[in-house]
């Protein structure tokens, strides 16, 4: 068995949820584990079985080297051949096998119960409603309606992360037979028919930055059947190695892509108008005739980007977020007495700047100029200026090396928040960006999918600003945060100017 070529990025991820973290004792304990994902022919026939599969192999893959992937009778064994492909497009150096009865702990998706002593987590769906258990079998459903069947496969991945690392989580017992509501975000009730979506038509919607949770979200998307619609795909940047550790639709084919392409493909066959826009979203503001933005899906990282996207003021927005302790989604209009989008991330006393963060998190900070030249110029980072870095850390300098040549944010991202001065150090130089785990990222993107299409559709649009969960404990039944806007008179719809702005851009019929 081997661990995915980019193990050092999955471990920073697990450092920052997982007590007492050690590089070599957290690999030690993923090769100690066999996941299982059994399934039968029902499930691999079902629309919704098929996705729940498809996701939780993604999960799954980009951080366990030993899956074994059995189809529990005849009619499945063509499915686990696709799923074990796709497992080794992910990481090609995963260690698979056809047998459960080896596996620590089984996903177990449709009608049956495998043979084995493992743990088993069962997963289904119908509709919007996701499904967990580990008294027995649920099914999927016969929908088109990909919501609940990719929500049970991130609760099913990260009751395995639990499972596994239990010992080493605050709070972090499985969760018990639940039945959750997309629509809602409530328990789903036993009169709970489930929807399978119809004709979605997004209108003319926008989804702005294509990482990690973004992918979730296009994961969502591409399995509408009738969607219809503009749909503009924004993002500068292509896919890296890092990358794949929580990338959903992301392989190693794809390293070096655009992610406005990967997203593209990967949404080619619904009946989407898809637009690429391989640039910044202020570069896109700027080379758009319109300036009117009807529905607006945000998966962007920092704070001050959110701020600028509901600057543009769109009619309509949704934003998505992973942060130390929850993720979770947030609805905004912005003249209608609710608190939009910039007042979740007003800042609160005083932010460094990125040269400043970056010079601190070199180990040199006397050179802080010098780094906000190179952050400004997009100058290459030479030779002598990475041994710096390495004598700063007290790494080894050839270590660092194959980054020579890199604009200095492109290092910054690949070698620092890339985990290769966190494994070096065995956990000692800790990362301070946060980098989630890959189910963390991936449901947060459906979260963000489900509001584009539940906002689209004009009737299940959820009645509070903010929906967060954590899933490194059991869910808990209290999802929802109101949110009131800013009072303090520093936020966007506290301005006259931006309110008359936004009331003339959509004048109310």
């Amino acid at each position: 068995m081997a661990l995915a070529p980019f193990f050092e990025r999955a471990a920073t991820a697990a450092s920052q949820v997982l007590s007492e973290f050690g590089t070599a004792a957290f690999a030690d304990r993923l090769q100690a584990h066999v996941v299982g994902i059994a399934f039968d022919g029902e499930a691999a026939r079902s629309r919704e079985g098929a996705a729940t599969l498809d996701l939780t192999v993604r999960l799954l893959a980009r951080l366990y080297p030993t899956l074994a992937i059995e189809a529990l009778d005849d009619g499945g064994r063509e499915r686990a051949v696709e799923l074990r492909a796709l497992a080794s497009a992910i990481n090609p150096v995963v260690d698979l096998n056809p047998d459960c009865r080896r596996a620590t702990v089984v996903v177990c998706v449709g009608g049956s119960v495998p043979d084995t002593d493992a743990t088993v987590l069962y997963a289904g769906s119908d509709g919007w409603i996701a499904s967990f258990a580990r008294s027995g079998p649920l099914g999927s459903g016969e929908t088109s309606n990909p919501f609940g069947a990719g929500v049970t496969a991130c609760l099913a991945a990260a009751n395995v992360f639990r499972t596994v690392f239990r010992d080493q989580l605050v709070n972090g017992d499985l969760d018990p037979d639940l039945a959750l509501d997309l629509r809602s975000y409530r328990p789903a009730s036993e009169v709970t028919v489930a929807d399978p979506l119809g004709r979605i038509d997004l209108g003319e919607a926008h989804l702005v930055g294509l990482g990690a949770i973004g992918n979730g979200a296009v994961w969502a998307l591409a399995r509408i059947e009738d969607a219809v619609g503009t749909l503009h795909l924004v993002d500068h940047e292509a896919v890296d190695l890092s990358n794949l550790q929580r990338y959903a639709m992301a392989g190693h084919h794809d390293i070096d892509a655009p992610k406005v392409d990967v997203a593209a493909r990967v949404l080619g066959t619904t009946g989407l108008r898809v637009v690429r826009h391989q640039m910044s979203w202020d570069a896109y503001l700027a080379d758009r005739g319109d300036w009117r933005l009807e529905r607006v899906a945000v998966a962007l990282d920092t704070a001050a980007d959110r701020i600028a996207a509901q600057g543009s003021l769109p009619r309509w927005i949704a934003n998505a977020w992973t942060q130390e302790g929850d993720l979770g989604v947030s609805r905004h209009g912005f003249d209608d007495g609710r608190a939009c989008l910039a007042c979740l991330y007003l800042p609160q006393g005083a932010v460094k700047d990125e040269d400043d963060r970056i010079a601190e998190e070199l180990g040199m900070p006397e050179a802080q100029p010098e780094i906000r030249r190179m952050l400004q110029t997009g100058e290459s980072v030479p030779v002598a200026f990475v041994d710096r870095i390495a004598a700063a850390l007290r790494i080894p300098s050839g270590a660092l090396h194959p980054f020579v040549g890199q604009p200095l944010r492109s290092f910054y991202q690949n070698a620092i928040c890339g985990g290769v001065v966190f494994r070096l150090t065995d956990g000692e130089q800790p990362v301070k960006a946060v980098v989630p785990m890959a189910f963390q990222s991936a449901m947060a993107g459906l979260m963000l999918a489900a509001e584009l299409v539940k906002h689209a559709s004009g009737t299940l649009d959820a009645p509070t600003t903010i929906t967060r969960l954590n899933l490194l404990r059991p869910i808990g039944s209290h999802l929802h945060d109101p949110r009131q806007p800013d009072v303090s008179g520093r936020c966007l719809c506290g301005d006259s100017d931006f309110r008359d702005a936004y009331r003339c851009k959509y004048p109310v019929a």
